[in-house]
């Protein structure tokens, strides 16, 4: 449970609905089974002190199921991930196990699915953020621009120095305006761009962009990829960094 709300949130769901799926008219297994991974899932929820829905006859033929339920963009609401506890499947496949006692018993199967399905999961990411992807999941983080072809060699040592970082990087040397170039990769959603010029190569440094902000700031390039690099970890990455 903590597991998919964590992988939720740092998503950037925090709206989650969980329901509970229970017995369908036509399921496979007893009634006694049934009962008793109805009563397992509820009571695992109330341990972890998530609220739930009751979903009357929607769970599997095999199994109930906990669904999670996300919203996008526009206030749709999807079902992504499920958690089930299935009796019925092991018994079908002989799955069993040696218990204390010697005998072999059915073993208890539980099914996990976070995102559901991957396909539906990025579209709702992509509407979710509109495309604005944070630093450490957009596709390009930065793309390094210049404004004159002199400059050239130096915008792709930046790159290169960039992908060494473990920076996703890209280079744009066309030939054309720098506020063509701006604009275009503003469209793309690119989180960062470098605007490099000549005074930039002179003095190792690059004009710095952000989306979504006016202006710019110059800074020595050598600063740049330490400071990226915390801002396009992973969250989990982070917090495993910080423990």
């Amino acid at each position: 449970m903590h597991l998919l709300y964590s992988v939720y949130e740092h998503m950037g769901f925090a709206d989650v609905v969980i329901k509970l799926a229970t017995r369908p008219e036509k399921f496979g297994g007893t009634i006694e089974r049934w009962d008793a991974a109805e009563k397992a899932l509820g009571d695992a929820l109330r341990a972890t002190g998530y609220d739930f829905e009751i979903a009357e006859g929607e769970g599997a033929f095999y199994a109930p199921k906990l669904e999670f339920h996300l919203k996008d963009a526009i206030g749709r609401s999807w079902q992504v991930g499920t958690l089930q506890l299935d009796y019925v499947l092991p018994e079908r496949l002989d799955a069993t196990y040696v218990a204390e006692d010697g005998s072999r018993q059915y073993a208890v199967m539980l099914h996990r699915a976070i995102p559901g399905s991957l396909e539906r999961f990025i579209g709702m990411m992509i509407e979710n953020y509109a495309g604005r992807m944070p630093m450490w999941l957009a596709p390009t983080r930065v793309v390094v621009a210049t404004i004159v072809s002199e400059t050239d060699g130096y915008a792709e040592k930046l790159v290169r120095q960039l992908k060494d970082a473990g920076i996703r990087a890209e280079i744009d040397v066309r030939n054309e305006k720098i506020n063509y170039k701006v604009r275009e990769h503003s469209v793309g959603k690119v989180p960062l761009m470098f605007v490099v010029g000549k005074r930039e190569a002179e003095e190792g440094t690059v004009s710095v962009r952000r989306l979504g902000t006016e202006g710019q700031k110059v800074i020595p390039f050598m600063d740049a990829p330490v400071a990226l690099m915390a801002e396009a970890t992973a969250p989990d990455l982070k917090a495993k960094a910080a423990a």
